[in-house]
């Protein structure tokens, strides 16, 4: 609750000590120090935004900190996400995030949630929290986080991130927009890069995260301008912040004047990923390959043309015995430089670009060609583990 009955909480010599740079600035104090200790935060997803956000507020004292995910830390992860080690290769994410925010502050107490958030069971574990913070990356996630929020009454933290680029809002319908108003519709499946596919600035998620827990901080002490009506766009590349203001929506099918959402949907399905949501997931099985069969063909001389549709730089870091190189994005206007009377084998990283290379080829007419699963990363893991994975 964002209102305590201060008079019940207390501040121990050691938390005197411990706060008292924060105890010595006048917007803060005593009692914004109380503040902060009789709060509880929900963060959504211990990854690149999760891990510097849960940092800092614990180390300025939020009193209760609940931590969802159910991932597992991978080495690619090590490059942003900084409440994981080296050593926690493999470990749950919420046990390395947790070990990581009581190192920092064993004051603060940390709930776990080690399970997939969906409309099972969302409102039941954001309710007994005061402020959400969205730190996922996927679009059914932001739209079930937003609504649940929307119907609780809840204060959600935005932000997300790519390559140089980071947003971060406050959507809190209570005073302003929701998520619904500025996106009222999902993007189409695979348009928008994961940063798997896309990357992103190991540094960056270290600014909207801490942008985040900013923000935060400000509800809970109820100081300054929030960033409710406020979308705020930062550019690395740039150093630069923009600021667009954003309205509610009446219209909006949650937080408008006529909801028609009364409660949480099947995200999957509304972000029209409930067949996968994957390009790779949708071919037939004639339309792929992999790439056990592939290396198997190769060692007896029967070698499809390999066409990689992955962009310039990926090259530098692995590549097989290609025939042709166009990039996903260059395809359209360089598909008369492929035979359509070769076999064809498409790949990228993981498969799903060249899934989609696949899709638009078959359309265009070209009928023998197929999809390497997996992408060079399957090929790396099973079959040439001396080649470098990214």
């Amino acid at each position: 609750m964002l209102n305590p009955d201060l008079s019940t909480i207390d501040l121990s010599l050691a938390e005197f000590e411990r706060y008292s740079r924060h105890l010595i600035m006048p917007e803060v104090g005593v009692e914004g120090q109380k503040r902060l200790k009789a709060a509880s935060v929900l963060i959504i997803g211990t990854g690149g935004l999760g891990s510097p956000l849960s940092m800092y507020l614990a180390a300025a004292g939020i009193g209760r900190m609940g931590l969802v995910d159910f991932d597992v830390v991978d080495t690619t992860n090590l490059q942003r996400q900084i409440a994981h080690t080296t050593a926690d290769v493999g470990r749950p994410k919420l046990e390395s995030a947790t070990e990581t925010i009581r190192a920092i502050n064993p004051h603060v107490q940390v709930d776990g949630y080690e399970t997939l958030i969906d409309s099972s069971n969302a409102m039941e574990i954001i309710e007994p929290y005061d402020i959400v913070i969205d730190g996922t990356d996927n679009f059914p996630t932001r739209y079930l986080v937003n609504d649940a929020c929307v119907l609780l009454g809840k204060p959600n933290v935005y932000g997300s991130i790519f390559r140089f680029e980071g947003q971060a809002s406050v959507f809190d319908a209570t005073q302003g927009p929701c998520y619904r108003c500025l996106y009222p519709e999902p993007p189409p499946p695979g348009l928008v890069p994961s940063c798997a596919e896309g990357g992103v600035l190991g540094i960056l998620p270290g600014i909207i995260g801490i942008i985040q827990a900013t923000e935060c901080i400000k509800i809970i002490l109820g100081k300054g301008n929030t960033l409710v009506g406020r979308f705020l766009v930062f550019s690395a590349l740039e150093m630069k912040f923009r600021e667009l203001k954003l309205r509610k929506d009446p219209a909006c099918p949650i937080c408008g004047e006529n909801p028609s959402i009364t409660g949480l949907i099947d995200y999957q399905q509304f972000c029209g990923l409930d067949r996968g949501g994957k390009t790779s997931d949708l071919l037939d099985p004639s339309e792929r390959i992999s790439v056990a069969e592939l290396h198997e063909r190769l060692r007896n001389g029967r070698k499809p043309a390999l066409v990689d549709v992955r962009e310039p730089h990926e090259l530098q870091i692995s590549r097989l015995d290609n025939d042709y190189e166009i990039p996903l994005g260059n395809l359209e206007t360089h598909i008369h430089e492929l035979d359509r009377d070769q076999e064809l084998v498409v790949y990228c990283r993981s498969g799903e670009r060249s899934a989609k290379a696949v899709k638009f080829l078959k359309e265009a007419g070209f009928s023998n060609v197929r999809n390497l699963v997996g992408g060079i990363l399957a090929w790396a893991n099973e079959v040439d583990p001396e080649m470098p994975k990214y």
